[in-house]
């Protein structure tokens, strides 16, 4: 187990939602915090904005906007929240995760009440693979905010004693746009508020780091021509590979340069709260219906908005 102000600040905490911000893999970027909280005894759930067309599998609805899958799950295709399922059975850990599908800013809300009634959660920690979830509207990129933003006003809404936001991949996000500088910024802004509770490395020999890298293994595995390169930076990272290093052959197809280094393993922890109210363009999306009008409104708001000028960052 590692310690950090991530897991002091859940020291007490029983019953924890450990979800995935952004869709697709992004639950396995709060594998380590989970696998750590399960060392403490915490009873730890997982879930996911999902990407999968989950209604197209044999996924239990439980909630409205909310499903539940298991290692027997059926169907889907792409489908990483069942293939991490499998994973935990065959490892000895319950093997549910919940499934939030996609859509617009009071269904994504709805879904997390849910969550947070039905399985009496005294904390929720939202985990981002990446570094956009700190975007508040005006950066000079935001990467790939829709799902990211409906997860985290979803959460905020929710009335639980601990709620945290974690990012993990510091530099994964350069393809998608984000100036890094703007991320760092942000970090600033919110620690002045003290809202930040600073960063942890991910170092193999940890049993939860390990837990979490064969876990990514298996599913990257599992789902073959659509791994994800976010994880694979991360995890690659972790093992101390540096700079345009390709562990999957969709990247060396594409003959994609990559710059992996240390701080792409490091997770970095704030208040969820202050991370949200942070966001410029929360009240332009509130009553968004689908992801769409979700999209056009960000689209809007930055078309009337002053938008910061890139920076590099001068190391």
């Amino acid at each position: 187990m590692f310690e950090s102000g991530v897991m002091e600040r859940l020291r007490g905490c029983g019953r924890v939602l450990v979800v995935g911000a952004g869709g697709g893999f992004d639950v396995l970027s709060g594998m380590p915090v989970a696998l750590a909280l399960m060392e403490r005894g915490t009873t730890v759930f997982l879930g996911n904005l999902t990407f999968t067309a989950v209604t197209r599998t044999s996924a239990e609805r439980v909630g409205a906007g909310v499903f539940r899958v298991d290692a027997d799950t059926g169907g889907g295709g792409y489908f990483p929240e069942k293939q991490l399922a499998v994973w935990l059975r065959d490892n000895g850990f319950p093997d549910q995760v919940f499934l939030i599908r996609k859509g617009g800013t009071g269904d994504v809300r709805d879904a997390y009440a849910w969550l947070a009634r039905e399985l009496a959660l005294d904390a929720v920690v939202l985990v981002d693979g990446g570094t956009d979830l700190l975007m508040t509207g005006d950066e000079a990129g935001l990467g790939t905010p829709v799902e990211d933003v409906t997860s985290l006003l979803g959460a905020r809404a929710v009335d639980v004693p601990v709620k945290l936001a974690l990012c993990v991949g510091f530099g994964v996000d350069a393809h998608h746009g984000v100036c890094h500088a703007h991320f760092l910024e942000n970090v600033a802004a919110l620690a002045k508020l003290g809202a930040y509770h600073g960063v942890f490395s991910l170092l193999p020999g940890n049993a939860a780091v390990d837990g979490w890298l064969d876990a990514v293994e298996w599913v990257q595995r599992h789902t073959p021509g659509r791994e994800s390169i976010v994880c694979a930076s991360i995890t690659d990272a972790a093992r101390g590979e540096f700079g345009d290093h390709h562990s999957l052959a969709r990247t060396r197809e594409k003959q994609s340069e990559l710059f992996l280094n240390p701080l792409m393993s490091m997770v970095w922890g704030f208040e969820l709260d202050a991370v949200a109210d942070r966001v410029l363009y929360r009240d332009d999306i509130a009553h968004a219906t689908t992801a769409f009008e979700v999209a056009a409104a960000i689209e809007a708001f930055r078309d009337r908005t002053p938008i910061r000028p890139w920076r590099s960052i001068p190391v």
